[in-house]
C-alpha cells in the first residue's frame, strides 16, 4: 500500500464512536476529509457495546462510501465501545488501505478491566487486545504526542499523515469532526 503523501489533497477517513452506558449499540461516524481540510463525505454506522464487531463495522462504514480515492483510515482508538477491539491488520486487509488507530493518553493497559467486565469470555478479548501490539508514541508538528497502532504504514508515514491532518492539539481533523458527528447523532437518538 502506498500513501502518496506527495499528492495534494490526499483523503483520510476519520472514524469515531459515541455511546452511553446501558446501550447495546454505539454510533460510528465516518468523515472523509481532504488534506486541505475540505470535508468530502460523511457516513454513519453502529457497533456493539462490549461486542467483537468493531473491525467489521468500520469496514462496512468504509464500503458505504463506494469510493476508491480514500488513502488512509484514521480510527479514534483501537478499542471502541467498552472493549470492542479493532483489528488494525484485519481492517487494513479488508479495505486495502493503511490504518492508524490513535489514542491520546499513556495507560498501563486494560487487561485487568477486560477480566472484570468479561469473566466468561475474557480470553478471546485478551487475545484480540494482545494482537494489537504495543503502541508507539508519536510527537506531532503541533508539539502534542499521540499513541498509534498501525497497519500497512510505517511510523514515519503515520506521522506524516497525522501532521498533514492535524491543525492544532493532538486530534486529526477527520477524527475530530467524526467525534462531533457521533456525539451529535447519539444525542439526537436519545
Amino acid at each position: 500500500m502506498r500513501l502518496h503523501l506527495d499528492k495534494p489533497g490526499i483523503r483520510a477517513l476519520g472514524v469515531a464512536e459515541s455511546f452511553r452506558q446501558g446501550q447495546r449499540r454505539s454510533v460510528l461516524a465516518g468523515v472523509v476529509m481532504r488534506s486541505d481540510f475540505v470535508i468530502d463525505g460523511v457516513a454513519m454506522g453502529r457497533t456493539e457495546v462490549g461486542g467483537d464487531d468493531a473491525t467489521r463495522s468500520i469496514a462496512s462504514l468504509f464500503r458505504r462510501f463506494r469510493r476508491n480515492d480514500i488513502n488512509v483510515i484514521l480510527v479514534s482508538g483501537a478499542i471502541l465501545s467498552l472493549y470492542n477491539v479493532v483489528d488494525a491488520d484485519g481492517l487494513s486487509v479488508r479495505t486495502r488501505l493503511p490504518v492508524v488507530c490513535l489514542t491520546y493518553k499513556e495507560t498501563g493497559g486494560i487487561e485487568g478491566s477486560i477480566r472484570r467486565h468479561f469473566p466468561e469470555g475474557a480470553e478471546a478479548k485478551l487475545e484480540a487486545y494482545r494482537r494489537l501490539g504495543e503502541r508507539v508514541r508519536v510527537r506531532l508538528k503541533t508539539g502534542h504526542a499521540v499513541f498509534v497502532r498501525t497497519a500497512g504504514v510505517d511510523e514515519g508515514e503515520a506521522k506524516a499523515v497525522l501532521d498533514a491532518f492535524t491543525l492544532q492539539g493532538s486530534i486529526p481533523e477527520p477524527v475530530r469532526v467524526a467525534k462531533l458527528l457521533a456525539r451529535a447523532a447519539m444525542s439526537w437518538r436519545s
